[in-house]
C-alpha cells in the first residue's frame, strides 16, 4: 500500500491496522477467524474497504485479498521468513507457519466476500424478474 495522507489512504491504513489487531487477538486466544466475534468484525471491515473502493482490482489503496496478503505478510515478516526458508531449504518456523495459516483463513474469507459482493446484483436482479 502506498504511503499517502489522503482520506482514502488514511481509512485504508486504519482498516488494515484493525484487521491486524483482530487477527492477532484471535491468534493470542487460539481461536479461528471464522467464529464470532472475529468473522463479523472482519466482515464489517470488508464492507468499509469495499465502500471506499479499495477491494476492486487496481485500487489505490489496495485492500483486495492480494493487497492484504502483501501488506500483512510484510508487516508480520512472512515474506522475509519465506525467502529465508527457501534459501536455506528449511521449513518455515512454527510461528511463521501459524501466522501464514491465519493469513490464509483471512484471505479465503475476504475472497469469498468479494466474489459474493460482486455478484450480488446479478442474482438479485434475476430473482426480481
Amino acid at each position: 500500500m502506498t504511503t499517502s495522507t489522503s482520506p482514502r489512504h488514511t481509512l485504508a491504513a486504519q482498516i488494515l491496522d484493525r484487521i491486524d489487531q483482530i487477527v492477532r487477538q484471535a491468534h493470542a486466544e487460539t481461536r479461528p477467524l471464522e467464529v464470532e466475534p472475529y468473522r463479523s468484525q472482519l466482515f464489517e471491515l470488508f464492507v468499509a474497504a469495499d465502500g471506499a473502493g479499495a477491494t476492486r482490482a487496481g485500487a489505490d489503496p489496495d485492500l483486495t485479498a492480494d493487497g492484504l496478503c502483501r501488506a500483512l505478510g510484510e508487516r508480520w515478516g512472512l515474506a522475509a521468513a519465506a525467502r529465508g526458508a527457501f534459501a536455506e531449504q528449511t521449513p518455515l518456523p512454527p510461528a511463521s507457519m501459524s501466522q501464514m495459516r491465519l493469513l490464509w483463513s483471512l484471505l479465503r474469507m475476504w475472497m469469498e466476500w468479494t466474489y459474493a459482493w460482486e455478484r450480488w446484483e446479478e442474482f438479485h436482479r434475476a430473482a426480481e424478474e
